[in-house]
């Protein structure tokens, strides 16, 4: 890691990234700053106001996804505080090279991973561990009036889920009734 506060990863979809705070560790334990409006600015090139923060508690192998919204965009800045899970955002921008791709990754409590979601994504997770703690900031407000979710499953966008074999994924109606690649509204 560098002397910043941030060290920034690019994925394989342009806007989408991985970030990785510094941790400041002794034989007390560890640090980091979990959130720095200007660092945070400076490492994806431009600055965003949150304007809420959630937390979520989910068992294992607990998928929530992929959800986004068509009016109020939200951007999200997502991380893991105890536990693991299996990331995934799929770009729904008509405009990008990347439109339709999807990328994964494992963010924990291990390894402090960070990962900056744009406006113009679905986005979920699936728990790997016993439980997880998920916390994220979005830079609009939660509107259930232009609240989209796509299948979770669908065979366009083939998500590779590490679901363990023998395992199912725990879902909640509107996750499992999710809208198809064809049907869902993109950006």
């Amino acid at each position: 890691m560098t002397d910043s506060k941030l060290q920034v990863i690019p994925t394989a979809i342009e806007d989408l990234l991985v970030l990785n705070p510094k941790i400041y560790g002794d034989n007390r334990g560890w640090f980091i700053e979990s959130f720095n409006a200007q660092d945070f600015a400076n490492a994806i090139g431009y600055k965003v106001d949150f304007v809420q923060d959630n937390h979520s508690y989910s068992r294992q192998w607990t998928l929530r996804g992929l959800h986004y919204q068509t009016q109020h965009t939200q951007g999200r800045l997502v991380r893991v505080v105890s536990g693991s899970v299996f990331d995934v955002s799929v770009d729904l921008r008509k405009n990008s090279k990347t439109f339709g791709k999807w990328v994964g990754i494992e963010l924990s409590s291990e390894n402090h991973k960070q990962l900056w979601v744009p406006p113009g994504f679905a986005h979920g997770f699936l728990v790997l561990s016993e439980t997880a703690e998920f916390l994220y900031k979005t830079t609009d407000y939660y509107d259930p009036e232009s609240e989209a979710c796509l299948l979770w499953c669908d065979p366009t966008v083939k998500i590779d889920w590490p679901i363990s074999l023998g395992k199912q994924a725990l879902l909640n109606a509107k996750d499992a009734a999710g809208l198809a690649w064809d049907q869902a509204p993109k950006f």
